[in-house]
């Protein structure tokens, strides 16, 4: 019988740790911040829980095993000590993915190769056969990660990755995670009851994560999990998750705009599957020429900043130009923009009241707070 008693680990875009565990909190779940996701103990609810409402979260972890080691040797012997046939059928696709920080192993890609064996080892051991390794769409994902001398091992929970909705309509590039947008939308503070407009909307993310909120929708809803294949699945306390209380329903006033034709189709599509394109009023329009919906409200955006579009001197050009706009036409809002281009407080001529520090995947970023108040903050 397995304890009720577990460890979990949910992993999240670097800077929104906190932020995950506030989340959490309100799940029920006591979690504790570490650089990359949070950890917590609880029992199978706090799992499926988790996974169906963590805006924020990338996985969740299940940890089996903790080890020290010296070498690939002993990994692969930690590895094999585990009661693999436990926790999943031989009939299960398999794919190990182990990630390192001060390991002083010299390939990970050897480690990777001698857990897989540990644990097709133990299931030739016990049961006279092994289960098959699928890299594309595996049923489980055993995760490891080493330190400089301890290791730990997981299950993942989640299948595919918690930013991964279930509602994107076709391959459109999405330069956010949903999870990231979600954090940007909460680091906002903004509140349903007020305006939110995305000037340069893309594909609808931010739109579609701040819709989701307001409408009480489980971020899981459309989508399945890995822990659905694993042996202590217990199908009646997941429907039980599911049934519960979702949170309460409010009606935003959402607003974006693109000058791209495309992105808007791709925005248009995105909604619509998402099952939210009602709340959100759509137009073709320039950034620097959109005019306010509302005297006052939260703007949110994620403007191209060199790693997918415009050279460096177009954006010279074009953040003072914005400056003048926001400040033109948005006195009474505050302002929030998502780059990876730490000149902007300098080139858009406004001073920024918040700095928060985030990343999208390897690439450091800042989201930059502007309240516009007509005649003041310009440098």
């Amino acid at each position: 019988m397995l304890p009720q008693l577990l460890h979990w680990f949910a992993s999240c875009p670097r800077g929104l740790e906190e932020l995950l565990v506030r989340e959490l909190a309100e799940l029920g779940i006591t979690a504790s911040a570490v650089p990359g996701g949070v950890a917590f103990a609880g029992g199978w609810d706090a799992c499926y829980r988790s996974n169906l409402w963590s805006r924020l979260a990338s996985r969740i972890l299940w940890r089996i095993g903790e080890f020290r080691y010296r070498n690939e040797q002993e990994v692969y012997a930690a590895a094999r000590a585990v009661d693999w046939p436990r926790y999943f059928g031989v009939e299960r696709m398999l794919r190990v993915n182990v990630t390192a920080q001060k390991s002083p192993l010299k390939s990970l890609e050897f480690a990777t190769l001698r857990i897989k064996d540990a644990v097709v080892d133990r299931f030739r051991d016990a049961l006279g056969k092994r289960p098959s390794v699928e890299r594309a769409n595996p049923d489980v994902r055993v995760h490891a990660f080493l330190e400089a001398d301890r290791g730990t091992l997981y299950l993942d929970t989640s299948g595919e990755p918690l930013f991964k909705r279930g509602w994107r309509a076709g391959p459109a590039e999405a330069p956010l995670r949903e999870n990231l947008a979600a954090g940007i939308i909460m680091l906002t503070g903004w509140q349903p009851q007020e305006p939110l407009l995305d000037p340069m909307c893309g594909g609808g993310t931010l739109l579609a994560e701040a819709a989701a909120m307001a409408r009480g929708r489980a971020p899981g809803a459309k989508r399945r999990f890995a822990f659905e294949q694993l042996n202590a699945f217990d199908a009646a306390l997941w429907e039980r998750v599911k049934r519960e209380p979702a949170a309460k329903e409010t009606s935003p006033q959402l607003y974006g705009s693109d000058n791209d034709a495309k992105a808007l189709s791709a925005a248009r599509r995105n909604l619509a599957e998402a099952g939210v394109e009602r709340w959100v009023e759509l137009a073709q329009a320039d950034v620097l020429e959109r005019t306010s919906p509302a005297p006052s409200g939260v703007m949110v955006m994620n403007p191209p900043y060199g790693e997918r579009m415009g050279t460096p001197d177009e954006l010279a050009r074009f953040y003072p130009r914005l400056g003048d706009a926001l400040k033109q036409r948005f006195a009474g809002w505050r302002c929030y923009i998502f780059t990876a281009d730490l000149r902007l407080p300098q080139l858009i001529r406004l001073q920024p009241s918040r700095r928060t520090p985030l990343w999208n995947g390897a690439l450091e970023c800042r989201l930059y707070e502007l309240k516009i108040v007509s005649g003041s903050h310009r440098r």
